[in-house]
């Protein structure tokens, strides 16, 4: 029997908005999964959805269409739903749209952040003191990277780059996590990272727009240069 995606997904309460709660859970389950994970299982069940949820299976698949409008998931007759992935060219392609969007952020940042919330991004990073402790403890720098990137939207105070920004995030979040432990990414991310918040710290919105895209740039590289399971 085929394995299916376990989506952490709890109960849901039926009341008239139940619709699009379905969406929404099962949207925020799919969203958080690290779909380029080596062993990723991206087919989705009905049946045990409908039990983890304790709903019927007829808003599920309304729920499931909608995801599939939005290119999340691909039903597949007499097979199933599957989680999409992208191809590598799309990928690449999301890196580039990405590059710009959070450089907009970052130069956004510098003009309408405080200083407060700007020193939350160095805080992110309080507990690695160098590349030696990043690559000892690469599992809770991922985590850290991705809070990082995560942040830089939100602190733009722009709603609509966020909102733009929104269906990009997951595969981004997955690629990043995938591919940050090979070839030293680890070691210069977390120094691109420090560069980029001195330049933000320093309200110089060119500089940090430039080093933001560069390190996105620089994960655009590695995935052309050495992605293979995507083809």
């Amino acid at each position: 029997m085929m394995a299916t995606a376990d989506l952490n997904v709890e109960p849901i309460e039926a009341n008239f908005s139940l619709k699009d709660r379905i969406y929404t859970t099962l949207k925020a389950a799919i969203t958080s999964m690290n779909i380029y994970a080596e062993d990723a299982e991206l087919r989705l069940d009905e049946r045990e959805l409908s039990d983890k949820l304790a709903i019927s299976r007829t808003p599920i698949r309304e729920a499931l269409a909608r995801l599939e409008q939005e290119g999340l998931v691909r039903i597949v007759p007499r097979k199933g739903v599957f989680i999409v992935r992208k191809s590598k060219d799309e990928i690449l392609e999301m890196i580039t749209v990405w590059a710009a969007l959070e450089g907009m952020a970052a130069r956004l940042i510098t003009q309408r952040a405080s200083d407060r919330e700007i020193a939350t991004l160095r805080e992110l990073f309080s507990e690695f003191g160098g590349g030696g402790e990043v690559t000892a403890h690469i599992d809770e720098y991922s985590e850290r990277n991705i809070d990082f990137h995560s942040q830089l939207l939100q602190l733009s105070q722009c709603d609509l780059l966020n909102e733009m920004a929104a269906n990009l995030f997951m595969h981004m979040r997955s690629i990043r996590a995938r591919t940050i432990s090979e070839d030293d990414r680890a070691k210069r991310s977390i120094i691109d990272h420090m560069h980029i918040i001195e330049a933000i710290e320093a309200r110089n919105a060119d500089l940090a727009e430039r080093l933001v895209r560069e390190h996105t740039f620089d994960l655009a590289a590695h995935v052309a240069a050495t992605v293979d399971y995507l083809e």
